[in-house]
Parts: C-alpha cells; sequence; structure tokens
C-alpha cells in the first residue's frame, strides 16, 4: 500500500468520521427519535471505528487490513441506514460513509 492510498484513506475515514458525529446529533434534535435510533447507533459505532482505522494507519499497525475490513463493513451499514432517511444530513453521511467503506476496502485488499 502506497503512502498515498494510505493518506486517502486516513482522510476519507475523518471526513466519514465528521459526517457520522454531525448525522448523530442532528438525529438527536428530529421529532421523531424512536424512528432515528438504528440511524444514531450505527453514527456512534461507525465515527468511532472511523476515527480508530485513522489512528490505526497513522500509525502504521500491523493490523490495518483487519481494521479498514471492519471500518468497511461498519461504513457499508450506516450508509444503507442513512440512504433510508430523507434528513439532508442523512444523505450526506451515507454518501461519506459509502466513499469511506471504498477508501477502507481498497486498503484491506
Amino acid at each position: 500500500m502506497s503512502h498515498e492510498q494510505m493518506q486517502k484513506c486516513i482522510d476519507e475515514c475523518l471526513r466519514c468520521m465528521q459526517a457520522c458525529n454531525h448525522c448523530y446529533s442532528a438525529c438527536l434534535e428530529e421529532e421523531d427519535m424512536k424512528m432515528m435510533k438504528d440511524c444514531i447507533r450505527l453514527d456512534r459505532e461507525c465515527a468511532d471505528l472511523c476515527a480508530f482505522a485513522a489512528h490505526a494507519m497513522s500509525i502504521n499497525s500491523s493490523y490495518v487490513k483487519q481494521i479498514c475490513e471492519a471500518c468497511a463493513e461498519i461504513c457499508e451499514k450506516c450508509g444503507n441506514e442513512c440512504k433510508q432517511h430523507d434528513h439532508e444530513h442523512c444523505q450526506r453521511c451515507a454518501e461519506a460513509c459509502f466513499k469511506c467503506a471504498e477508501a477502507c476496502r481498497a486498503m484491506a485488499a
């Protein structure tokens, strides 16, 4: 894996983390929070794993491939959940999740 590929993945992970954190906060303000509970849970888990993946890559962990594989999986799930909701914050989050999943899959390959 090249330095450029790793940096691209770190950048996507950090963008996704920020989008998930924003979506999480915005979902808490929605009128029907109960309907948003899966989105809120996945936003939290995805943001945490993206932050961990970015950290693992930044220290060149020997587990980068496994961590990025797990990150891609949660990003895909979070993106699929978010894209079901019409809120703009959910749509932006889904887009960031799918980009991050793609970058993480490339790192895990």
